[in-house]
C-alpha cells in the first residue's frame, strides 16, 4: 500500500470514528435519555404549541450544555417529527475569548451542528456597566438574536431555558421582586413584529441535561462574559448571585420534600383570582375591591 492509500485510509478511519461518536450521542437522546429528555422536549412542544407547520426557527446556541442539547433535540425532531418546519442554528459571538469561542466551534463540529455565526460587541459595551450588567447583557443579546433571526427569514427564536430556570424565576420574583410571575414557555416579541420566543426545554430538568453531557463525556462553556472573568473564580461569583441563593434554597427544601419543586412550577398554573388582592392584565392593574360586593 502506497503512502497516498495509507493517508486516505487514516482519513476514512478518523471520519468513521467521528461519525460513530455523533451517532452514539444522538442515540443516547432517543434511548437512554428518552424519558427525562426527549419525551419532556416533545411534551413541551405539544402542550404549549411551540412549533407549527411552516415555522422557520432560529435555535440560539450560547455554547452551554442547555442550548447545545436543544440543537440536537431539534435535529432529532426534524428526523422523526411530523411538523414541516425549518431551523437555523444561530451562534452569536458577543466577544468570547479565544478559548471559549474555539470550544463552541469544536463542539458544533463534534456534534454535527451546522451553525451560522455572527459577531456583536455586546461584551465590550456591557463591560463598563456597574449596575445590573447581566440584565443589560441578556436584553441586548435577545435584541441582536431577534434582529439576525428576522434577517434570516425566521419567525421564531428558541432559547434553552429549562425547568429549573422556571422555578427559580418564580421564587426569585416573590422573594426579591415582590411579584408573582413566571418565565413563559412562549411569548410575542414587543419590538420585532411577527417574531416569537419559544422555550422548548421548559419541562427538562437541569440535572438530566448535566447527566446527558457527562454520559457522553462532553464539555461545554459556562458563563463566559467579561464580568465573570473579572471575578476571582466562577464559584465565588455564583455564591453571591441571587439566582444561586434561590437554587440552593430550592435544593434544601426539595431534600426534605421532593414535591416542593413541582408545587412551585404548578403554582403559576393554579392562580385563583378570587383570592388575589391585585393583579395586572395588559399593563392595567386591577384590585379585588373593583368587584367586591
Amino acid at each position: 500500500m502506497n503512502q497516498s492509500n495509507i493517508e486516505n485510509t487514516r482519513e476514512d478511519f478518523i471520519q468513521t470514528e467521528e461519525e460513530k461518536r455523533v451517532r452514539e450521542i444522538e442515540r443516547s437522546i432517543i434511548k437512554k435519555f428518552r424519558k427525562p429528555v426527549w419525551r419532556r422536549f416533545t411534551k413541551a412542544l405539544n402542550e404549549y404549541e411551540l412549533v407549527q407547520d411552516g415555522d422557520k426557527i432560529a435555535v440560539c446556541i450560547s455554547g452551554g450544555k442547555d442550548s447545545m442539547l436543544m440543537a440536537k433535540l431539534f435535529q432529532e425532531l426534524a428526523r422523526h417529527g411530523k411538523k414541516n418546519f425549518e431551523v437555523v442554528f444561530l451562534v452569536m459571538n458577543p466577544g468570547y475569548n479565544d478559548l471559549n469561542y474555539r470550544l463552541i466551534l469544536d463542539n458544533a463540529k463534534l456534534l454535527n451542528i451546522p451553525i451560522t455565526v455572527f459577531e456583536s460587541e455586546i461584551f465590550n459595551i456591557v463591560a463598563s456597566e456597574e449596575n445590573s450588567p447581566c440584565y443589560l447583557c441578556a436584553r441586548m443579546r435577545r435584541g441582536y438574536l431577534y434582529s439576525k433571526a428576522k434577517e434570516l427569514g425566521c419567525n421564531k427564536i428558541a432559547l434553552g431555558h429549562h425547568y429549573d430556570d422556571v422555578i427559580e424565576t418564580i421564587l426569585m420574583g416573590m422573594l426579591y421582586g415582590g411579584q408573582i410571575q413566571t418565565m413563559m414557555p412562549k411569548l410575542h416579541s414587543t419590538n420585532f413584529e411577527g417574531m416569537e420566543l419559544i422555550r422548548p426545554m421548559y419541562l427538562i430538568r437541569e440535572a438530566d441535561i448535566i447527566h446527558w453531557a457527562e454520559y457522553n463525556q462532553l464539555r461545554f462553556i459556562r458563563c463566559a462574559c467579561r464580568f465573570t472573568e473579572r471575578v476571582a473564580s466562577a464559584q465565588e461569583e455564583d455564591k453571591g448571585s441571587k439566582r444561586a441563593e434561590v437554587k440552593a434554597l430550592i435544593r434544601q427544601l426539595a431534600a426534605r420534600d421532593p414535591v416542593v419543586e413541582f408545587n412551585i412550577f404548578k403554582s403559576v398554573e393554579n392562580v385563583n383570582l378570587n383570592t388575589v388582592i391585585a393583579y395586572k392584565k395588559d399593563g392595567v392593574k386591577h384590585h379585588f375591591l373593583e368587584t367586591y360586593r
